[in-house]
């Protein structure tokens, strides 16, 4: 064949392919969507994306499957999502840790947190608590300063290398200049059970998951790591009222790989913002220490890659490595 009919050919095969493509679109969803959390059960994004897919079926007329892939601070999951179909049947719950930490953690990241992966939406932003068990010596964060600049042992637990919790230990390491072993855990649920038998000091966690031990009396919460105290904690004081400065917010959000289908993207958007401003999911986040995020996808995308540099920024500072 010349190159002009091979040319001629090419062109009708793509003009009957667009309205097969088109149908399908219109068509969506026609099976079950599956929603990949990157950490353990038990953990923030759990919660949430149970919250989320709970009210997103019946929303697309579909099912959504909650689908846990944990490892390596959400790395394993989120290098799966990034190499599936781009049909708008897999989602990704993605985090501060899989999206803007690992990749100034690991030297070899199997997808990249912008270029693999188009944001849907931001599902909220919450503080970290550092909490300890009931009866731990340590009552107050100036108690964890003096102990480490005292060169007493200290532990203290995290759901992972690249984490949040991880990074939020770093970041008052390095700005007090003590020192506290950190423990890696492969998910909250696990690390946070450790403290509260006392086999390991402390923890940063996040509210959503720490906040209820506090509540029912099992942990002790010593600070949290928001620039002002929280309105449903106000006895518990920041960390910045002993260490200036100090601040860390962890996030959650929903990502599709690279590629899914503009129309589709638009769709699971505004569906999953309708459902951030239901006033029964608004409660519920708000008594797990949430704020909704509800960001348009090209602030989301903006605000994704002002968090890489913040982070990126500490890192290279502290000189924080994966062993």
């Amino acid at each position: 064949m010349n190159p002009t009919r091979r040319a001629l050919a090419a062109a009708l095969a793509l003009a009957a392919a667009l309205p097969m493509a088109a149908q399908a679109q219109d068509k969506w969803p026609s099976k079950p969507i599956t929603y990949v959390v990157a950490f353990p059960a038990g953990g923030t994004s759990d919660i949430l994306a149970r919250l989320i897919a709970q009210k997103l079926g019946p929303a697309l007329g579909t099912t959504v499957i909650v689908d846990n892939k944990a490892g390596a601070g959400g790395g394993v999951g989120s290098e799966q999502v990034s190499r599936a179909a781009p049909d708008g049947y897999t989602l990704l719950g993605g985090t501060i840790s899989s999206h803007a930490i690992n990749v100034s953690l690991y030297p070899k990241l199997g997808y990249d947190p912008v270029k693999s992966f188009e944001p849907i939406a931001l599902i909220g932003t919450n503080p970290v608590l550092l909490v300890t068990r009931q009866d731990s010596p340590y009552k107050s964060v100036a108690d964890v300063v003096a102990a480490g600049k005292a060169k007493k042992p200290m532990t203290s637990a995290s759901a992972g290398n690249g984490t949040s919790q991880h990074l939020a230990l770093e970041l008052l390491k390095f700005n007090t200049g003590i020192g506290i072993d950190h423990i890696p855990y492969k998910g909250s649920a696990p690390a946070i059970q450790d403290v509260m038998a006392g086999q390991v000091d402390m923890m940063f966690d996040t509210t959503v998951v720490a906040g209820p031990h506090v509540e029912s009396g099992k942990l002790r919460a010593l600070a949290v790591t928001s620039a002002k105290r929280l309105p449903n904690m106000p006895n518990v004081p920041t960390v910045a009222e002993t260490v200036p400065g100090y601040e860390v917010v962890s996030w959650q959000a929903i990502f599709a790989p690279a590629g899914t289908p503009k129309a589709i993207q638009q769709r699971l958007h505004d569906e999953i913002n309708k459902i951030l401003a239901q006033p029964d999911v608004k409660e519920r986040l708000g008594k797990l220490g949430m704020e909704p995020g509800q960001m348009g996808t090209g602030d989301f995308a903006a605000f994704q890659k002002a968090e890489i540099a913040k982070w990126a920024q500490l890192i290279k500072a502290a000189n924080i490595k994966i062993e």
